[in-house]
């Protein structure tokens, strides 16, 4: 049976925190940023947590588990 790969899109969009949950970057901070508030904006650079009903996908993806 041939190894398993990691999916290397998936690789570069999540980081695992050393309790295993899986940190990602959040969404809506590109562009069209005139409407949005400075607070919100500033909160766009925190990163979020994946949700646990996707961590198992994700895990897969990484080769993790």
């Amino acid at each position: 049976m041939p190894k398993m790969r990691t999916h290397k899109g998936t690789a570069k969009r999540f980081k695992l925190t050393g309790s295993g949950k899986i940190k990602r970057a959040k969404a809506f901070k590109s562009h069209i940023l005139e409407k949005k508030s400075p607070k919100r904006k500033r909160n766009f650079r925190q990163d979020g947590l994946v949700h646990t009903s996707d961590e198992k996908v994700i895990k897969k993806q990484l080769g993790i588990g």
